[in-house]
């Protein structure tokens, strides 16, 4: 049987995040000879249909366009893949704050356990996933007919965006199920990289000691290498940043291309959201911080000193 990779998009493109579940499907695929299917959900996302039939190994993009669907409330988008879901042997989600608000409900409507956070496949039915913080790695077999999957997109590479030529069926959308409603949003603008997509990320922790230093460090850094900002959970709770400028096992999984850490302890929920990323710069002036223990790079020094002069450097 086929493969249902469940899109995010803004109705014009598709998220990267995507890209790596499409990848994870294509991987169980090798497994099943089934084909990967991606379903795009929403109201008036033409556009971003027609960009996800042109990823590589999307066999079919299936367009479900209708009322219901414009505001991306859960219990409509779930209703919508479990009216498809018989077609199909995995269901898979992003291991974002979309995915995880829906496949849950999809697992129970089909009365299936779902498994979260896969890394690794390693048959159709066995997949690898991180417990304990990343401590330990477990190794989960479903025995359920349909398989529903989150993926940590950090754990598989992006499947090209271009290259596919995939066709676009259209299917009736759901009809709205009335136990929500959509009251509104306040999007914050923010100029710099999406965090989980950002190649660059610069992060700071509680040693900047308030919302003013962690702006005044932070920021010049960020500018010079074009990155983006992030934060610790402690630098969050003491109001330094914002909430969704956390990293780590209860904020943003992230692996970028280069991750500084900056005045960060490493507390072990913090490595579980950055450890994965390509190279780890720590600047830290306690030589035990734990974030030395997965640094590429280490520099031993106070962060108010080492930051403005690798900004000068720069």
């Amino acid at each position: 049987m086929s493969l249902l990779v469940i899109a995010e998009h803004d109705n014009v493109s598709i998220k990267s995040a995507t890209l790596n579940t499409v990848m994870a499907a294509t991987q169980i695929s090798l497994f099943t000879d089934g084909q990967v299917h991606l379903l795009v959900m929403g109201h008036g996302a033409t556009e971003a249909a027609a960009a996800a039939s042109n990823i590589a190994g999307v066999a079919r993009v299936i367009h479900a366009d209708g009322q219901a669907l414009a505001a991306g409330l859960a219990e409509n988008l779930a209703a919508q893949v479990c009216a498809m879901a018989g077609d199909y042997s995995h269901i898979l989600f992003a291991a974002t704050a979309s995915g995880k608000n829906i496949a849950p409900r999809v697992a129970a409507m089909l009365d299936v356990a779902q498994v979260s956070d896969i890394t690794r496949v390693n048959a159709v039915d066995i997949f690898e996933r991180p417990i304990y913080a990343g401590n330990a790695i477990a190794t989960v077999q479903s025995g359920d007919a349909i398989k529903v999957l989150t993926v940590r997109t950090t754990g598989f590479d992006p499947a090209a965006a271009t290259g596919g030529s995939a066709l676009v069926a259209a299917v009736a959308a759901v009809a709205d199920s009335s136990t929500s409603r959509f009251v509104g949003s306040e999007i914050a603008k923010n100029d710099r990289p999406e965090l989980t997509a950002a190649k660059i990320i610069v992060s700071g922790g509680r040693a900047l000691g308030s919302v003013e230093k962690f702006a005044e460090v932070m920021t010049p850094l960020a500018d010079k290498l074009g990155a983006a900002i992030g934060a610790s959970r402690a630098a969050v709770d003491a109001g330094y940043a914002a909430n969704d400028l956390q990293v780590g096992q209860t904020g943003k999984i992230v692996a970028p291309d280069l991750y500084v850490a900056c005045g960060i302890s490493g507390a072990i929920q913090h490595l579980a959201g950055m450890k994965d990323s390509k190279v780890i710069v720590a600047i830290n002036k306690d030589p035990e911080a734990p974030i030395f223990s997965v640094a590429d790079y280490g520099l031993e020094a106070d962060l108010f000193t080492a930051v403005p002069e690798l900004v000068a450097a720069l």
